[in-house]
């Protein structure tokens, strides 16, 4: 790459496959709890929710927001939700259909990305989950919480100036 040139994918890119990873992100330490699957399948979805459960420290509740996904929807996961009674702590929130939300998840997602993906090629899934989990590992290392560094004020009156500029003549 040259310094100021996009990244650019050659005409012959070929995609090796996809990976389903499932995180959760703990916003007070800045760690992330991951599983990674090749295979697609809705019974993922519930392991992953145990696997939350098992791993956290008793006491707080787990909030789970699910996003660009509809595996909640199977029914073998309609079934763990019905036996809730076995995991009261775990709290499922649905973001709507086609929506965009803004988040400290988001935010590590899109660290993610930009850091392991984007800037490797992969021959095969196993290169993949192999990359993804030594990212996350390494993550996990020196995890910290995100910072904000502007209030919500701040940010509301830079989008008003910024919707302000745009929308006048000439645009």
């Amino acid at each position: 790459m040259i310094p100021g040139t996009p990244e650019r994918r050659s005409h012959d890119y070929v995609r090796h496959g996809t990976i389903d990873l499932f995180a959760a992100l703990n916003t007070a330490t800045g760690k992330v709890i991951s599983q990674l699957s090749a295979q697609h399948r809705a019974v993922d979805f519930p392991d992953f929710l145990d696997q939350l459960d098992w791993q956290t420290e008793p006491g707080p509740a787990i909030h789970v927001i699910c996003d660009n996904l509809s595996t909640h929807k199977a029914p073998v996961v309609q079934r763990w939700w019905l036996l809730a009674l076995a995991h009261p702590r775990v709290q499922l929130h649905f973001t709507l259909t086609y929506s965009s939300w803004i988040s400290q998840a988001g935010r590590w997602f899109a660290e993610l990305q930009r850091r392991c993906p984007d800037r490797g090629v992969f021959c095969s899934l196993d290169e993949l989950t192999a990359a993804l989990e030594g990212w996350i590992n390494t993550w996990n290392a020196t995890a910290r919480p995100f910072r904000w560094t502007k209030a919500a004020d701040q940010i509301i009156d830079r989008i008003c100036r910024y919707c302000s500029r745009i929308s006048g003549p000439g645009h």
